[in-house]
């Protein structure tokens, strides 16, 4: 709660706690706020109430009385939400005849195409982006989709491929793809789904093979997306493959997620505006952020709500094109997980069907519900150290200032 003190127009008095907008400076614009539909928020779903599940799409793609989400992540097959680990082709199918994405079509198509259909109905075009956990076990050193391992360099151009009738068949089952991230965290091995990525190998595997593979497809329209891990590493990855002068071109922006080990309980905003300094014209995506650890005694914390507004504004304000959420939706225990890695989401399920909100999703939607794709950012701060801001003049005109007042006082300050 921060009370914005009436006064007459003009400078602030000096003494006084202020919020400082500057309409002249124009930084970057907006691609939008959004979460990712999942296996287990599509299983969640299909079990709520037909209400609830009306409920649930306002929630998210109305954009007065829910967030106008214009941004949806999805995964290629399997992910730690999903029920079980599973891939789109047969055990050893190089010739990936054996390719369908008819898995999908149970729980997850359905409800993007719904999701898409929603949005579109209240005027917005959602942007779909995928992003692969692991290649099929066979394509890997490990033999295995969990616990890391590398993609086996024969297999490289499979795995382009593999990606590329992903897409086709996504679109051809009514959900076209914006855009794809060339590997989900690749420099974590965790017991889920996940394949690891140097630097140097995620640079080859794309100008070498994925970018080839998507223009001889017809597809080079899609955006993709490098890195799509934490902020820690995020300068020293960005610089080496956009240095790449055959992968440079395929790039449309770098993802980064929110995990990182904090510096001095700070997180490392520094280092997305580091690469925003760097290289101002390529996009930075806020592409994964989750409450990890679920506690059910936690589902109203306000903590936990107040994470998401201090990091959606110091990210913003670091230059960020947009900000996308992770499980759109789980049940009341976190889930469904196959590995037991249970969070939070915003709007979680009960046992019988009906929707839980959390306080997570109210803070999101002071950001998402009035800072419109298109927007561009524009100069904001504050006098105050208890308070954050950042502000967007939207394509119609108006502005869009939030204000967040991280103490448990209410707190007066003039708007100047």
């Amino acid at each position: 709660q921060a009370l914005p003190a009436p006064r007459a127009a003009g400078p602030a008095p000096e003494a006084e706690v202020a919020v400082f907008v500057d309409t002249r400076p124009r930084y970057q614009d907006v691609l939008g706020f959004g979460g990712a539909v999942t296996d287990a928020t599509a299983e969640v779903f299909a079990r709520l109430k037909p209400a609830a599940q009306k409920s649930f799409l306002q929630a998210y793609f109305d954009p007065k009385q829910g967030l106008g989400y214009s941004v949806l992540r999805t995964t290629i097959h399997s992910s730690d939400f999903s029920s079980s680990s599973y891939t789109y082709v047969q055990d050893g199918d190089r010739s990936l005849a054996s390719f369908s994405v008819a898995h999908d079509e149970q729980y997850r198509l359905p409800l993007l195409r719904l999701a898409l259909s929603t949005a579109a109905a209240h005027g917005t075009r959602v942007k779909v982006f995928a992003s692969p956990w692991s290649a099929p076990a066979w394509m890997k050193s490990n033999a295995s989709m969990v616990g890391g391992g590398t993609l086996r360099q024969e297999d490289r151009a499979i795995w382009a491929n593999y990606i590329v009738k992903f897409v086709k068949a996504y679109e051809k089952a009514g959900v076209p793809i914006w855009g794809l991230t060339v590997q989900n965290e690749p420099a974590a091995t965790q017991t889920w789904e996940s394949m690891i990525f140097t630097a140097e190998a995620e640079t080859r595997f794309l100008g070498d093979h994925l970018g080839p593979a998507l223009h001889k497809a017809g597809l080079q329209d899609k955006k993709v997306i490098v890195w799509d891990h934490n902020r820690d590493a995020l300068p020293q990855r960005a610089a080496h493959i956009l240095s790449d002068p055959k992968a440079r071109p395929y790039i449309w922006g770098v993802g980064f997620h929110w995990y990182e080990t904090w510096n001095g309980g700070q997180p490392l905003h520094r280092n997305v505006a580091a690469v925003h300094e760097a290289w101002p014209k390529v996009k930075l995506l806020m592409t994964e952020a989750t409450v990890e650890s679920f506690d059910p005694a936690r589902l109203q914390s306000w903590a936990n709500a107040e994470r998401y507004g201090a990091q959606i504004i110091g990210d913003l304000n670091a230059g960020a094109t947009g900000w996308v959420d992770w499980n759109m939706l789980l049940d009341a225990k976190g889930g469904p997980n196959h590995v037991g890695n249970f969070c939070f989401a915003l709007i979680h399920a009960s046992d019988d069907g009906e929707l839980v909100f959390t306080p997570s999703y109210a803070y999101l939607g002071h950001f998402a519900r009035y800072i419109r794709p298109g927007a561009v950012r524009i100069g904001a701060t504050t006098s105050s150290s208890t308070l954050d801001t950042v502000a967007f003049r939207n394509a119609d005109g108006k502005l869009a200032i939030v204000v967040m007042n991280k103490t448990d006082k209410a707190m007066r300050y003039s708007l100047s």
